[in-house]
């Protein structure tokens, strides 16, 4: 059975003998869109975290039986092209949850205490030719009585809300799937959530119902003093918009992990006029060594099941 990993670096050069162990395995490193055909030829299971495969790709491969998504999302994939083909598409579920969660906290922590600019602050050389023991350039805030609002209480979210209720934050939650169900924290509206949350972090798909979910009306809602923070899907927030909000103090800081696109090559992001007000990082909130493991112990065991039931 011959396994392609199509973009190998997206586990770090961590250990894969779990996966490798099980067939005639290739790797790379990255496929670039002209090369998907020529790495995946007479693969029966292809691996890819970003690498797409269209319909009209999966329609080439006639030995391709399993695709394995080294990530929860499967946006990369056509799903619909993979069914009639009778393949079989299979994601990681889970494996990143406390990773995206600790960052998610990191960044509200780290924004709402100026972490960067009073680092910069002492690195800079400012803080040794000081007059005066403290420094309060940046006013601080703390997360206990704040209240904390998550659009999207999936597995993460989830774990976002338990450890933000640990910080002493209330916790409330807005649902983008439209499913109702009994939950330990108060549901509101998009709109009353924004209006009256201190913290408001997503974690939702980005699918029809949320891209474009957070634009300028819904920005005009915050509070002057919330934060924004998105490791969720980059489409789900207007970059334009935030940046404005953020220029003009419609919002006091945002934290972002994803972006509309990756790399993101020109943004109005990069033109801030007060850098510090946005704490942005490459698409890594995920990508703990912990989480990288479990994420490729998620990859072989799904391609264990295939190999059970093909017998």
């Amino acid at each position: 059975m011959k396994i392609v990993f199509l973009d190998e670096y997206s586990v770090c050069g961590r250990n894969i003998e779990s996966i490798a162990s099980q067939g005639e395995y290739t790797g790379y490193e990255t496929t670039s869109p002209e090369e998907v055909l020529t790495h995946c030829e007479g693969a029966e299971v292809v691996i890819s975290n970003k690498v797409i495969l269209s319909a009209e790709t999966i329609a080439s491969l006639p030995h391709l039986r399993l695709i394995c998504v080294a990530a929860t999302g499967m946006n990369n994939i056509d799903l619909a092209a993979a069914a009639d083909h009778n393949i079989e598409v299979k994601n990681a579920v889970g494996y990143s949850t406390y990773a995206v969660a600790e960052t998610t906290l990191c960044s509200a922590l780290s924004l709402m205490r100026e972490v960067v600019y009073y680092d910069n602050f002492f690195h800079s050389g400012s803080y040794a030719t000081a007059e005066r023991i403290f420094n309060f350039d940046r006013p601080t805030a703390q997360l206990r009585g704040k209240r904390w609002g998550i659009i999207g209480l999936g597995n993460i979210g989830r774990e976002v809300a338990r450890l933000a209720e640990a910080f002493g934050c209330e916790v409330v939650y807005a649902s983008t799937s439209g499913v109702k169900r009994e939950e330990k924290y108060g549901e509101l509206s998009l709109e009353e959530l924004l209006k009256t949350s201190d913290i408001v972090s997503i974690h939702c798909p980005l699918n029809d119902r949320t891209a474009g979910l957070i634009g300028a009306e819904e920005l005009k809602w915050m509070k002057s003093s919330a934060i924004l923070i998105n490791v969720a899907r980059g489409g789900i927030v207007d970059e334009q918009t935030l940046a404005d909000a953020l220029d003009n103090g419609t919002i006091r800081a945002a934290a972002l992990d994803v972006f509309s696109s990756e790399p993101l090559r020109e943004s109005p992001l990069y033109n801030l006029r007060d850098k510090r007000q946005l704490l942005a990082s490459p698409h890594n909130a995920w990508s703990s060594v912990e989480a990288i493991d479990r994420l490729i112990g998620c990859i072989a065991h799904n391609i264990e099941e295939y190999k059970a039931k093909r017998g």
